[in-house]
């Protein structure tokens, strides 16, 4: 008699063959902390690896890559968007000063397609090896009548830990702390539902060669997101490691928003946008949609992925060993006093906070750099 399982649209057979075309490159993220392999009902870590921290708090961060997806299917290029959620979870655990230790991740499918899940999830296991975090296990559900046979969709958690002495945020900030910008690998995983209206209204396919990228323009816009997570611990592991005060992910909300998130009530910070010059590919797609940059800051990066708050004294140092480490950095504003800014209104152009924290103001100034 047929499976009617399988008759309904759920192959359970391709789905344990995706398993098995991913065991190699899960495997490859896992250290002796890791307990019972692939295939259990739960990831297993040996608490015992973090056993001889004197008071350690554990960190833990979700989230997905978005509609950047609808990209890599419209190219049928899979490899790079799980180096996307790794880049968005896991640098999210970085920013309080927190070690990663394991990760998990889920795929909602249409149809299980083994070699597409097995290249989406070698992606996420090798940013989770280059992140130094294991890939403990994950879920690969496939949703017949839900999501049309191609479409997937792909999020993940992560749980790290830190010392709680070393936690990095808003109380560590003071006034004439210099703040510095690490520069994105381009759009990362935040915009896209802008970025593919804008597209679709130009009449534009992904696929179409846009001279100035130098390439199809889908191409450009599937570069993963940039990997900080190794680099700042490096970083904070070191000498000038005590002088990182706070750590913002630039993520939804652009530029101001997610900087304002991690200063204390009280403090401002006006970035200076003659110290950058924004990557072509945000010049090419605001052109494309009639807009301004300034318009779409609170919606990309612009070119700056991470910022960190840090000791006058140290800026300089923290700069060079980031940028020995292979991400460019840059002096972009310096922590002021901001009790008269706080009084002033959105409409003077400063921010202050966003997703429920009400935290210190930022605003954007001046000209981009051309």
């Amino acid at each position: 008699m047929p499976d009617p399982y399988a008759a309904s649209g759920v192959d359970t057979a391709a789905g344990d063959r995706a398993v098995e075309l991913m065991k190699r490159s899960i495997a490859a993220t896992h250290t002796p902390a890791v307990l019972g392999g692939v295939g259990g009902f739960a990831g297993l870590f040996d608490a015992r690896a973090i056993a001889g921290m004197r008071s350690p708090v554990l960190a833990s961060s979700t989230d997905g890559v978005g509609t950047k997806i609808e990209i890599a299917r419209a190219l049928d290029k899979h490899d790079t968007v799980g180096q996307d959620l790794v880049g968005m979870v896991v640098d999210d655990i970085v920013v309080v000063g927190a070690a990663p230790l394991f990760m998990t991740d889920y795929i909602a499918c249409g149809r299980v397609v083994p070699e597409r899940i097995a290249e989406i999830v070698g992606g996420v296991a090798d940013a989770c090896r280059r992140t130094g975090t294991a890939l403990v296990g994950g879920e690969t559900a496939e949703h017949p009548g839900l999501l049309a046979p191609d479409e997937y969709d792909l999020a993940g958690a992560a749980v790290g830990v830190v010392e709680a002495d070393a936690l990095l945020g808003p109380d560590r900030v003071r006034t004439g702390d210099t703040v510095l910008a690490l520069a994105s690998s381009g759009l990362h995983s935040n915009g896209f539902s802008l970025v593919r209206r804008i597209v679709a209204d130009a009449g534009l396919a992904f696929t179409d060669r846009i001279d100035e990228l130098g390439g199809p323009l889908g191409e450009a816009l599937l570069t993963p997101t940039r990997l900080y997570t190794a680099e700042l611990l490096e970083v904070l592991d070191s000498a000038d490691g005590a002088g990182v005060h706070a750590l913002s992910h630039v993520t939804g909300g652009g530029i101001a928003a997610n900087l304002a998130r991690v200063l204390p009530d009280g403090a401002a910070v006006a970035l200076e946008r003659a110290t950058w010059t924004p990557a072509p590919v945000f010049r090419v797609l605001a052109d494309l949609g009639g807009l301004a940059l300034t318009d779409v800051e609170g919606t990309w990066n612009l070119g700056i992925g991470m910022l960190a708050v840090v000791a006058p004294e140290s800026a300089s140092a923290i700069a060079a060993r980031l940028a020995s480490l292979g991400v460019p950095t840059w002096p972009v504003g310096t922590v002021s006093e901001g009790t008269t800014i706080h009084r002033a209104s959105a409409e003077d152009g400063w921010v202050r906070g966003a997703k429920g924290v009400d935290g210190g103001a930022v605003r954007l100034s001046g000209t981009y750099a051309t």
